[in-house]
Order: C-alpha cells, then structure tokens, then sequence
C-alpha cells in the first residue's frame, strides 16, 4: 500500500522518504531525553543502527517513513505503520526533534500533510495512534486536525518510576475530508 514514497510539501515544511542522509537527524531525535519521555522510548541507539533502519526503510511497502524537513533542516520523521490490509488500518507515529523545533506548527503540517496523502491514495479507512496521557501539546494537536479520542491504556508506560496512561486516539476517513476541507 505504501510501495510509492512520495515528497510532500507544505507552507512550513517538506515530507520526503528517509534515507541514510537524514541519518544525523535522526540519531540526535532519539538522543533527546525528552524525546524519549515523550514516545516512552527506552533504550538508546547508535549510529550505525540509526543508519541501517534508514536505509532500509525505502524497500517496505508495508509503512512510509518520511523525514520533516523545514527550510532545509532535518526536524523530525513522521510515520505510517501497523499496516491492516484486512480492515484498511494503520497506525501514525509522529516525532519532533526538540524545542527547536516545537511550537513552530511543524507537527501539525505534517500531520495534515500525510493524512491528505493516506486518504487519498489508498484505500485507507481508520487511521490510529496513541499518546500519552501528559503530553498535552501533542494530544491538543492531534484534536486539532481531527482525531477523536477512543479510550485509556491505563499504566501503559513506566517512567522513572511513575505509571502513565495512553491515549487512544483515530480519525476515519469520512471525517477527514470535512475536518481538512481536502477531496480525500
């Protein structure tokens, strides 16, 4: 469903396929502690595995992994993965590389972005993803452009000590198209 790796290009940012160029973006994304807190990622990465995943990542059409560029600047990557076939499903993972980056309304183009191409160039029904329940810039931008909240994963993540829940959230393609004002 994903063979194709577009570039998508928006007022604020560039989406275009990962590759072994963006390979230093990617590794100080999952070097930021906060990062870390903010997708529950544990565990570090090195270079040459950041490099490896980037390479490989053009050859899956199961998923579409697309750097975010703005003016030019490795800002982040966002996701489409989880692929369902059967039920025409999947699931959006979206990371920004820091506070350079936050706030710029980077995130929420990409979103956009990326929705607009799901829905209109594949079969696509139901679109997923989860955040954690204290990550109200996220959660805020994710209402934002459309996505309902559905339920709790109470105690899904442990962090330094401390259970914190996810949150379920998913926008269907019928209601894209009134939210984004898009032809989807």
């Amino acid at each position: 469903m994903f063979a194709e790796k577009p570039t998508l290009t928006g007022d604020r940012v560039t989406l275009c396929p990962v590759g072994p160029e963006h390979v230093d973006g990617l590794f100080e994304l999952v070097s930021d502690p906060e990062v870390g807190r903010l997708t529950g990622s544990h565990g570090e990465i090195d270079r040459e595995a950041a490099r490896q995943w980037y390479a490989t990542r053009k050859d899956h059409a199961d998923r579409l992994d697309l750097a975010i560029m703005a003016a030019g600047e490795y800002v982040g990557e966002i996701v489409l993965n989880e692929l369902d076939q059967h039920n025409l499903a999947c699931n959006l993972r979206i990371a920004l590389i820091g506070e350079r980056a936050f706030g710029k309304g980077y995130g929420t183009e990409a979103i956009e972005l990326v929705l607009d191409h799901a829905f209109a160039t594949t079969p696509l029904h139901r679109i997923r993803l989860g955040v954690y329940a204290f990550n109200e810039r996220a959660r805020h931008v994710y209402k934002k452009v459309g996505f309902v909240e559905e339920g709790v994963e109470r105690d899904a993540l442990l962090w330094d000590g401390e259970w914190h829940d996810a949150v379920l959230m998913s926008v269907l393609r019928h209601e894209w198209p009134a939210r984004s004002g898009s032809l989807a």
